[in-house]
């Protein structure tokens, strides 16, 4: 296969020519824990499954090259990626990061601010000479989500990445929701690219794993022995697993993106919707319903989107964040940078884009009952 054949052939055939002895079309899942060694001081690539594992070796290999970057690790779930990225720093050491984020990361953020003395200023991402003037003599990177979750918000990565130069800075971007066929960081600058591959890279719901590509010799060699040492590995089946998600990537993400485009104008044009948030490309749809007392009604309403709190599968999705992914950011912060009661968060899955508007427009016509019989 040729190393820069298009993005859509290369997850196809990701694991394909791998396993020689045999010729499987399939990846072999290695289940094996330690590796028999034939002589003292040998080196025949694999000792102990937590340093290699050959099934893990095929899923890095082509996560890098995905991602455009020089070095791949697989991780038990995507906080275990970002985790693992923030273990190369010292402590009192200072960041600068979106505002609108994941509320994990905010809750991760705020454990490392506790214990390491860790510093975060949280960034708009509209105001590019904001980030500049948030630098100081111990800032060592930026961390951006673009999209950002639930608002999403996209960053101009070129922008940020000139500035982290600048001030030679590392730049993270979590590529989470548009993953590497809409979006390569690393080419637009970033050193680092996580992904909670859970979502959109597995893709079914039924896989727990994060991912982290970084690029250069020495961001690669430190964050291999810290994946190596800490221990954040991700198992053989579910290395397996992902590699099969990402497989069907393409197909899934252009039939969840063709969804979201088509749910989109529906709620635009709905009175009970006030705010539509679709950063243009990719499956994620945020919107605001128009009273918060009506979210419940519409969550319990719902018949093909599932109330959950994940993204990324084939199934529908719908999230409402500040009782689920966001609960542990307060809620004077999430108001001020705009994230309310009234949000809901779509995750577009493959199903028919006419079933699923009918579905929320059967939700919507409930909630405006309800009301009648209020009244």
């Amino acid at each position: 296969m040729t190393e820069r054949c298009r993005q859509e052939t290369f997850v196809t055939q990701i694991g394909n020519r791998k396993d020689e002895p045999f010729h499987a079309v399939s990846t072999p899942v290695y289940f094996s824990t330690a590796f028999r060694h034939t002589e003292i001081s040998s080196n025949e690539g694999y000792d102990y499954s937590r340093c290699g594992s050959p099934t893990r070796d095929v899923l890095e290999e082509a996560v890098a090259q995905l991602e455009y970057g020089d070095k791949a690790f697989a991780t038990a779930s995507g906080m275990a990626a970002v985790h693992l990225v923030f273990s190369l720093f010292h402590k009192n050491t200072h960041f600068i990061s979106s505002r609108d984020i994941y509320g994990g990361n905010y809750r991760l953020f705020a454990m490392l601010q506790d214990k390491y003395g860790f510093e975060f200023t949280y960034w708009e991402g509209d105001c590019y000479d904001t980030l500049a003037s948030n630098i100081k003599e111990n800032t060592q990177a930026i961390f951006i989500e673009s999209p950002t979750n639930p608002l999403m918000r996209t960053v101009d990565l070129v922008k940020v990445s000139n500035i982290a130069k600048q001030y030679d800075l590392l730049l993270i971007v979590d590529n989470t929701l548009y993953t590497p066929l809409i979006q390569q960081p690393i080419k637009e600058g970033a050193d680092i690219v996580i992904h909670s591959a859970t979502k959109y890279l597995a893709g079914h719901n039924d896989v727990l794993a994060g991912l982290v590509i970084a690029k250069g010799e020495k961001l690669s060699k430190q964050l291999a022995f810290l994946h190596q040492s800490i221990g954040t590995v991700l198992s053989p089946y579910d290395c397996f697993s992902l590699i099969r998600g990402i497989k069907t990537l393409a197909l899934r993400m252009e039939k969840q993106e063709s969804n979201a485009k088509q749910i989109v104008p529906y709620l635009q044009q709905h009175p009970l919707v006030t705010d539509v948030y679709y950063p243009g490309r990719g499956g994620m749809v945020s919107f605001e319903i128009l009273d918060e007392v009506y979210a419940p009604l519409f969550l319990k309403a719902v018949q093909l989107f599932t109330f959950a709190e994940s993204l990324g599968g084939v199934e529908s999705f719908i999230t409402y964040p500040v009782t689920q992914t966001h609960m542990d950011i307060p809620e004077e912060i999430r108001n001020a940078y705009g994230l309310s009661n009234r949000l809901l968060r779509i995750s577009a899955g493959i199903e028919h884009a006419n079933d699923l508007i009918a579905d929320l427009n059967q939700a919507f016509d409930l909630i405006v009952k309800e009301d009648v019989k209020q009244t």
